[in-house]
């Protein structure tokens, strides 16, 4: 299901002449790096879900980046049970916890070609444990039509479709966040300038389809 829904929005915008990133610019004027588009974020006000596109400076990385998303939670959408790792500040106000579920890399087609994490001080969240992360998974969505209703709907089937490899990335994070601070013990591993990306993983949507509908037939 979450397959056929991101080949389906990503037909239809193509149909338009357009693809998913153009359809999150749509509007916006001059494409600046940095900038978070839309503007303020795409946010759902019930499920507490939150994303954003931007893109970065070209800094000799090999994945052929134009930009990426990045997907959030927010406290009062998170499930019971999951708590903030200890030994950080927390940032006051009302749902104003944010955690980081991952990021997602756009060619210059506007195709997905990646998926991610960060260190905590790249997204400026509360950090959680993987497995709290992992618990969250299941409750981001983008219910509405802001920016672009096929994006929503893209965004929030990528999420479901990739969910195997984005396990994944958040355990190998713990790993190498856990790795990095015994290897660096005078320094806060969460806000080192010097671990940014703590794992990625190449994708392909239509390879991801074919593998779900493989293992569907097969059980």
């Amino acid at each position: 299901m979450a397959g056929s829904i991101v080949l389906e929005m990503q037909r239809l915008v193509q149909k338009t002449g357009h693809n998913i990133v153009g359809e999150v610019l749509r509007g916006a004027g001059t494409f600046t790096e940095w900038n978070h588009y839309p503007e303020g974020d795409a946010r759902d006000p019930e499920a507490h879900s939150q994303y954003y596109y931007h893109a970065h400076p070209p800094d000799g990385r090999d994945m052929p980046e134009h930009g990426h998303f990045h997907l959030f939670l927010r406290e009062r959408g998170m499930p019971s049970g999951v708590a903030p790792a200890p030994g950080q500040s927390l940032p006051e106000g009302d749902n104003a916890i944010l955690c980081h579920l991952v990021a997602v890399s756009m060619d210059g087609d506007g195709l997905p070609i990646g998926l991610f994490c960060v260190n905590r001080w790249v997204s400026a969240e509360t950090w959680y444990r993987s497995e709290d992360v992992i618990a969250m998974l299941d409750r981001f969505r983008i219910d509405h039509a802001r920016p672009s209703w096929p994006v929503n709907r893209w965004i929030t089937a990528m999420l479901r479709l990739f969910q195997p490899q984005i396990e994944l990335l958040l355990r190998e994070r713990d790993k190498v966040v856990a790795a990095w601070a015994r290897a660096h013990p005078v320094s806060d591993v969460y806000e080192d300038r010097s671990l940014e990306i703590t794992g990625a993983v190449g994708i392909d949507v239509e390879r991801q389809v074919s593998a779900v509908h493989a293992a569907l037939v097969g059980r």
